[in-house]
């Protein structure tokens, strides 16, 4: 069933008001791959009325007001993808296209989504219901962050959007605490995983420096994100602290994760895996065609690219779905009318994490000396990949299921790691689940660069190339590795792209033809390095290419 999302399907279900309305700046499409859509499933489940606004006229009071007021909280999203990203390129240029918006015409997100939604809610419902940050752009927008596109440190988000409480993180075990809390007139700010703004500090807690020294001083920034970024397991993580004003920023410990039962649970709602109605007469939703018969197998990375926020916001812990429950969404999904025999994507942030973790991080945390991937892969992480190998099988025996694509990215040292089960997976991968490219991402092949991005080195990638053409010949199939590149990383020279479209050339007898420029995004190690200009783990100076024509040029070097 769709979440309401007009005032005639309130009237549908006999309701008269809304505990909750969620607002976002995607379409709503009710998919486990969409945010709001979970959220607002699991507040369903557990009782609370739930609708959704997706993509308001942000001029008008027609969207924002057809829904009426809720009676317990707002909740407020820019979307699967933080809005400055999806509405502007790596150099500055606005994007045309928006894949989550019907018709594809990127109009209807408007930039810092999350703050301009909420001053359209205060705008238009004076003294109104308690409003809640969460998504993307907000969890890695919670504490003061680097702003790629105004050059600045902006102020955590709360306080820019004059919110009362955000939630960070998956948030799918958060948010129902906040609304039982609301409901009940029980004090929220004890909740894990939530952030509000306090007018006195805490007598608990880790406390960081004022944003005003942060804001100005690059070596206080960076100790400061050091703390934040070695807070997020919830097994050790703290309280963080911090003044902004004559405020103070209070973020309590995450959420302990879901278990493989409760996993199973979110994942198994009753999703339409379809545009809500209301919205699919404006045109068509290209997400859509990615995701509908995808299957999330689990949460979280280990892997910790210096580039990626998934550490931050999903967590560098792996938690995996049961495969009972994940062959349970593949036959619903093989019975779904529109369902052609082939399932796009089986897997997460990184397809081959899934069944095991380091059975140290249950009781002690993630480590915080040493990464599980680099600069080696940790013999602690006992990779393992044969479930995955058996999960893969099983799906393909399911009645109606012909094909089955791991379109998630691959983490090729970690097959080169797994002894036991590494090949045998590479080579079923290869037979059965590749659509004639298999897609991996080196982004570099300069070990300096590398280094600074937390990706292994260029020898590994050339022992899996080996391995894949091999495997290719033996079973007769015409099939390639296309490479996914980074240009102008911080460390990233104009030499350093040539020397790379040089090794692509000689080593791996390609042109690379999928480069993209970095792009600084709140709450990564590249982005501390992109605005600092050191190496934050020993403090050297690194090389940052930062003006627009000169990262566009380290691009084009790939390409001629």
């Amino acid at each position: 069933m769709y979440l309401p999302t007009t005032q005639r399907e309130l009237k549908n279900l006999g309701w008269n008001e809304l505990d909750i309305i969620l607002v976002t700046g995607d379409t709503y499409i009710d998919s486990p791959f969409i945010g709001i859509a979970v959220v607002g499933k699991v507040l369903a489940a557990a009782g609370y009325r739930v609708g959704i606004i997706a993509q308001p006229d942000i001029k008008s009071a027609d969207d924002i007001t057809r829904l009426g007021e809720p009676r317990l909280f707002w909740g407020v999203s820019a979307g699967c993808i933080d809005s400055m990203v999806a509405n502007r390129t790596a150099t500055g240029r606005p994007r045309k296209r928006d894949d989550y918006t019907p018709g594809g015409e990127n109009t209807r997100r408007p930039d810092r989504a999350t703050i301009t939604y909420s001053n359209l809610i205060r705008q238009h419902f004076k003294n109104t219901s308690p409003i809640v940050l969460g998504g993307v752009e907000a969890s890695l927008r919670r504490i003061p962050h680097y702003d790629y596109w105004s050059n600045k440190i902006r102020k955590p988000i709360l306080f820019d959007a004059k919110a009362n409480y955000l939630l960070y993180g998956m948030a799918d075990k958060s948010i129902v605490e906040l609304a039982n809390a609301l409901r009940d007139g029980d004090n929220p700010e004890n909740i894990r995983g939530l952030s509000y703004i306090s007018k006195e500090k805490p007598s608990d807690g880790i406390e960081l420096a004022p944003f005003q020294e942060v804001s100005s001083n690059k070596d206080a920034f960076t100790k400061m994100f050091h703390t934040f970024y070695n807070n997020n397991d919830p097994v050790t993580a703290k309280k963080l602290i911090q003044q902004e004003d004559t405020r103070y920023l209070v973020q309590n410990p995450p959420q302990p994760y879901l278990s493989t039962e409760e996993l199973d649970a979110v994942y198994e709602l009753d999703y339409e895996h379809d545009v809500h109605p209301h919205y699919g007469v404006n045109g068509k939703v290209r997400a859509l065609d990615t995701i509908r018969f995808s299957i999330t197998t689990h949460r979280g990375c280990y892997g910790e690219c210096s580039f990626c926020a998934i550490a931050v916001h999903q967590g560098r812990r792996v938690r995996s779905r049961s495969q009972k429950s994940i062959l349970r969404e593949a036959r619903k999904m093989a019975a779904h009318p529109q369902f052609k025999g082939s399932i796009n994507d089986v897997g997460g942030p990184t397809a081959n994490m899934y069944g095991f973790e380091c059975a140290r991080k249950d009781s002690k945390g993630c480590c915080t000396d040493k990464h599980c991937l680099s600069p080696e892969v940790c013999q602690g992480l006992c990779i393992d990949h044969s479930k995955q190998t058996r999960l893969l099988k099983d799906i393909l025996k399911i009645k109606g299921i012909k094909r089955v694509i791991v379109a998630s990215g691959i983490r090729y040292d970690m097959i080169l790691a797994d002894k036991a089960h590494g090949n045998e997976y590479l080579e079923n991968i290869v037979r059965n689940h590749v659509s004639g490219q298999m897609k991996i991402a080196p982004e570099h092949t300069e070990d300096h660069v590398l280094a600074l991005m937390g990706k292994p080195g260029k020898d590994s990638l050339i022992e899996f190339r080996k391995r894949f053409n091999t495997i290719t010949k033996n079973i007769g199939k015409k099939q390639f590795l296309t490479y996914y590149i980074i240009a102008a990383h911080p460390g990233c020279h104009e030499k350093d792209m040539k020397s790379l479209k040089k090794f692509a050339s000689h080593e791996l007898h390609t042109t690379i033809e999928q480069a993209q420029v970095f792009t600084p995004t709140p709450s990564t190690y590249s982005t501390l390095m992109y605005w600092t200009e050191k190496n934050p783990f020993t403090d050297e100076p690194v090389f940052v290419e930062k003006s627009p024509a000169g990262r566009e040029r380290q691009k084009k070097i790939m390409q001629k």
